[in-house]
């Protein structure tokens, strides 16, 4: 029986007693972490692995325990002394204060890049270099005419559009159909481009301004079109007056 409780006591795992802890930083304002640490931890075992976590050197930092409210339990200011001398609790606060002013977390360009003195370099000497993305672009694009074209016709289809406002008169080729113009813009859903939306005076359309569920503009059913925007002409164009032709003889 002995040696079965032997066996037995051998097989016995020692009870966990690590905590999780909250971890801020007195000069990082956005920073906050969990750990999970041994109630066993000295101390300065705790600083050397919080210095891993936030860069603040062991010399420099300074611990407080806080409890989940934020108010202060204790300073952990014993180095030799394990972590559970001081009664954390899962979900209390470790809270880092460096005491370096010169300290690569002060000055808060840690986490404002807008702090950070950004590299400069001039067209010329850009141009020099051996290669840069400017010149791969040219490059990729030398490679793929078929991309270039394609930009090229959105950059026609932007400035055809810009002279074209939505409420002007408009004739639609092919058979120089008149209308309103209800929509100018892009419309993925339709293809790549720009589109023109309009609303014909007569039933010569396909639709009411509701294309592949997407409502771009309201008309008449069978009076709206989407079309490119070379297909369209704006100007004086009335309204036609069915009764204004004669018939022929």
């Amino acid at each position: 029986m002995s040696s079965s409780s032997s066996s037995t006591s051998k097989l016995q795992l020692p009870a966990d007693d690590s905590v999780v802890l909250l971890v801020t930083h007195s000069n990082l304002t956005t920073f906050s972490s969990d750990i999970r640490v041994s109630q066993q931890t000295t101390v300065e075992a705790l600083k050397d692995k919080l210095w891993r976590k936030t860069g603040t050197a062991v010399a420099s930092m300074r611990l407080e325990l806080r409890d989940e409210t934020g108010a202060r339990v204790a300073d952990l200011d014993r180095d030799a002394a394990p972590l559970a001398s001081y009664f954390p609790y899962n979900g209390y606060r470790l809270h880092i204060i460096d005491l370096d002013p010169s300290s690569v977390t002060s000055g808060g360009w840690l986490e404002d890049t807008s702090l950070v003195e950004k590299y400069t370099i001039s067209d010329d000497a850009y141009d020099k270099l051996g290669t840069n993305f400017r010149k791969f672009k040219e490059q990729m694009a030398s490679k793929n005419p078929v991309a270039d074209d394609k930009q090229k016709s959105d950059n026609q289809m932007e400035e055809l559009c810009a002279n074209i406002k939505v409420g002007d008169r408009c004739e639609v080729e092919p058979g120089a159909k008149r209308g309103t113009v209800k929509f100018v813009g892009k419309a993925e859903a339709l293809g790549r481009g720009f589109w023109v939306g309009v609303q014909y005076d007569e039933p010569l359309g396909k639709h009411d301004g509701m294309v592949k569920g997407i409502r771009f503009f309201e008309c008449p059913q069978g009076h709206g079109a989407i079309v490119r925007p070379e297909k369209v002409k704006v100007g004086d164009f009335p309204e036609r007056d069915p009764f204004d032709e004669e018939d022929e003889i």
